[in-house]
């Protein structure tokens, strides 16, 4: 009997225990660990937070999914590899005992750059992990609107499309919130990006049009500057501009997160994984690196979830393949691919090639693409309250 061991159970490890129900592998046992009981689809969070989807929805239940694959799911933080106690080597845990495999699959994703620095601050708000993400905005937010003042201030650090996202849609929350609260504070977003454009990799017809919306929603978008600290109500540059801030939404670029360092395997400048174009880790091909976590060396593809879903089949045959002796496939990443960011208001914005559309039918297409995806899975049965902490 073999041990398949996933590590983080992102889109791609998710996809492979959904296979395992499907079509169980022989002869091998499927273990998932994880140290959050759902795991979130990256692609309805922003609608999640604009109140387009139940909290629920955007969910995978991660002990029903093991069930359906006969796998065992282990709740638990994950300290390192063993390479020298047993005959294989084993992940261990502070509070269990380790688990030895034939093959790792790390699927653990990714945390936005800085966050370690400025996480202890009490009004910081990482936007990963995403499990948390929604619950601790809200509460945030609340506080702050408890103290009388007629303006609540957000500031979004990073300039990509999730900060764009996260702002536009965060308004629409706050609409919807107003209707049911009192007091009732106007709210002020700022973005704060290093980049000349904010959305960076997208066209430049779509970030203009990305921009004139910023416009046109009274969202403040500031470049070429640098955060150095978050410091009591105010996040400060390395310029020492200084902008006032009852909440900080941290939304940077992809970090590699602790637990990779913890791995002992080579890594990439930034620290993720480091794997050759069939996923395998350079240090010892019985690890494998997917979606955020893995850098394919030699054609690396930005950290992005689409990225991570088409390396779905391709995990799920080379492991397979490597437990058998067989010949193995290589991920090739495809340079462009359809982009779609919720704009909050019933609109999506599309970005194909040189083509770049908002509207609602590019809406309604991203919520078909996602649904489709995420219905695939099961979700959490409880009732769900929106952002509640219990999900």
């Amino acid at each position: 009997m073999r041990r398949i061991v996933l590590l983080g159970i992102g889109h791609t490890n998710a996809e492979f225990v959904r296979r395992c129900a499907d079509e169980p592998i022989k002869d091998c046992e499927l273990v998932c660990v994880s140290n959050f009981p759902t795991v979130t689809y990256s692609g309805m969070l922003p609608g999640t937070l604009a109140d387009q989807f139940d909290d629920a929805e955007m969910r995978i239940d991660l002990q029903q999914l093991a069930d359906r694959a006969n796998a065992k799911f282990v709740l638990a933080e994950t300290t390192g590899l063993d390479w020298q106690r047993f005959e294989k080597p084993a992940l261990t845990f502070a509070n269990r005992p380790p688990i030895d495999f034939d093959a790792l699959s790390v699927g653990v994703g990714s945390m936005p750059i800085g966050w370690e620095e400025q996480g202890e601050a009490a009004r910081v708000v990482p936007i990963k992990p995403m499990q948390t993400f929604l619950c601790r905005l809200e509460r945030q937010l609340r506080s702050a609107a408890k103290s009388g003042e007629e303006i609540l201030r957000v500031v979004i650090v990073g300039g990509g499309v999730a900060s764009v996202e996260v702002a536009l849609c965060l308004q629409q929350h706050w609409a919807g919130w107003l209707q049911q609260e009192s007091p009732q504070p106007t709210l002020h977003i700022t973005i704060l990006t290093s980049s000349t454009h904010v959305a960076k990799g997208m066209t430049d017809r779509s970030i203009r049009r990305i921009e004139k919306l910023l416009t046109e929603r009274a969202i403040r978008s500031v470049t070429n500057v640098t955060v150095a600290k978050v410091d009591g109500r105010s996040v400060v540059t390395t310029g020492d501009e200084t902008f006032s801030a009852d909440c900080t939404i941290w939304a940077t670029g992809a970090g590699a997160p602790p637990v990779l360092r913890k791995l002992g395997l080579q890594a990439d400048d930034r620290g993720f994984l480091a794997t050759h174009p069939t996923l395998q880790s350079v240090s010892d091909p019985r690890v494998f690196a997917v979606g955020d976590a893995g850098t394919v060396i030699n054609n690396p593809s930005p950290k992005a979830g689409v990225y991570a879903v088409r390396q779905s089949p391709i995990l799920w045959h080379n492991v397979q393949a490597f437990l058998k002796g067989r010949r193995l496939q290589e991920f090739r990443p495809q340079s462009d691919f359809l982009k779609i960011l919720n704009t909050g208001d019933g609109k999506g914005l599309l970005e194909k090639g040189r083509w770049t559309f908002h509207a609602r039918w590019c809406w309604h297409l991203k919520t078909w693409i996602d649904r489709k995806f995420v219905r695939q899975f099961p979700h959490p049965n409880q009732p769900s309250h929106q952002f509640s902490d219990s999900l």
